[in-house]
């Protein structure tokens, strides 16, 4: 009996050993530097973006996860694609731009 209480006792520390692990922190999360950062790339891009008199009619989404920004939304042309792609390049931290925005038509 005292065997199978010894057993059962090192297969729970076992498996909380596990959990913890299977838990632990991935290097794909972010930590709170790079989500400051990145949340502070995310506001210039958004103010570079509305301050252009050309692309400040249009709502462009900008979402930003280690330095890449992603645009999305609708715009009217390809000239404003093209312009919102570059004009987030522009910003600093970017390390490069996802450019999903839609030409309605």
């Amino acid at each position: 009996m005292k065997m199978k209480s010894r057993f059962f006792g090192y297969f729970v520390a076992f498996m909380l050993i596990a959990t913890f692990v299977a838990c632990a922190s991935t290097t794909k999360s972010e930590g709170p530097g790079e989500y400051v950062d990145d949340s502070v790339i995310t506001t210039k891009v958004k103010s570079a973006l509305a301050g252009d008199a050309f692309l400040k009619s249009f709502e462009i989404g900008v979402e930003t996860y280690k330095g890449v920004v992603q645009l999305s939304g609708f715009v009217d042309s390809q000239k404003a694609v093209d312009q919102a792609g570059a004009t987030a390049k522009t910003v600093g931290g970017v390390k490069s731009v996802k450019n999903n925005l839609v030409v309605k038509k």
